[in-house]
């Protein structure tokens, strides 16, 4: 690649957006919509909006694609779904700050499964800065369970459970589509994932009699902010980033979206930050640097 720093900058423009979609569904969940609604919505009108785009792309790519990979595609569709029900649904108990670390502890899944399974060396640098991260988790973590924020939160630790669910899955669809890149266009690869994510949504909302009418026109804008700013342009970011860095990599700089998430609802709900969580944050920011040094000087020059 002539231009070395896109991806890094892509990447770093995708987490920026990415930070937004806390704060979004926080309001529509105010405005009385379901998480599940907002998880289905956010990614058929994702889907919709993407078809004409990738449409060509999917006319070319999917003859050629065999079944194997189809089904892997599927696959990670469905780990996308249950990434964001789950997620989405952790923010009605829990806060900002602590949800979206939690979701965003990637790199201890990712990182295990591509030693174990993938059978990748990753460099001690890489290694160190996963652990740092890991720490800085562990530190908001524990904040969340002193008696002042479970008596402000409906259920914290419930919460933080359904955004470690969120964590796994969302693993489980990086590592797929870092396998399918090579053999689908990033269009093709991200229309798949986001309409078989869709469709599961919309199926479990049905099945579960979830209401998709009748709430305010706000909560609808917020929602088709939530599928255009963080989901087209955030996650696509992501995606195309997999075809350049590694990984590991890009769900280690992930873990800079709860750093911004955190200091949007401090400034929209007033959601105060402990000295824990600060110290947290810290150490995130130091890992997802030790890394990308190291992923920099592992790329070819």
């Amino acid at each position: 690649m002539n231009r070395p720093w896109l991806p890094y900058a892509v990447l770093a423009g995708g987490v920026l957006v990415a930070s937004t979609a806390s704060i979004l569904i926080r309001l529509a969940q105010a405005e009385g919509m379901p998480s599940l609604t907002i998880a289905a919505m956010r990614m058929g009108l994702a889907a919709l909006i993407l078809l004409p785009i990738a449409g060509p792309r999917l006319r070319s790519d999917l003859p050629r694609l065999a079944g194997s990979h189809l089904r892997l595609a599927l696959l990670s569709g469905a780990c996308l779904a249950v990434h964001f029900w789950s997620w989405i649904a952790s923010l009605a108990y829990t806060s900002v700050a602590s949800s979206t670390v939690l979701v965003t502890t990637n790199p201890i899944w990712v990182g295990l499964a591509s030693l174990l399974l993938l059978r990748e060396r990753l460099p001690a640098a890489s290694l160190a800065g996963i652990a740092l991260s890991i720490a800085g988790t562990g530190l908001i973590f524990a904040s969340d369970t002193q008696p002042g924020v479970v008596a402000t939160y409906p259920a914290p630790r419930f919460g933080n459970m359904l955004a470690l669910v969120g964590a796994v899955s969302a693993s489980a669809y990086l590592l797929i589509g870092r396998t399918l890149r090579s053999r689908l266009s990033l269009l093709s690869y991200v229309w798949l994932a986001y309409a078989t994510s869709a469709v599961l949504l919309w199926a479990a909302a049905f099945a579960s009699g979830t209401a998709l009418l009748g709430f305010s026109l706000f909560a609808y804008a917020l929602v088709l902010a939530l599928a255009v700013g963080p989901q087209l342009l955030g996650h696509t970011a992501f995606n195309w980033s997999l075809r350049h860095l590694s990984a590991t990599f890009v769900a280690l700089s992930i873990l800079g979206e709860p750093v911004g998430s955190a200091l949007l609802a401090y400034f929209t709900f007033g959601e105060r930050l402990a000295t824990q969580q600060l110290a947290g944050f810290l150490l995130i920011l130091v890992g997802i640097f030790v890394a990308a040094r190291s992923e920099r000087r592992a790329q070819p020059t």
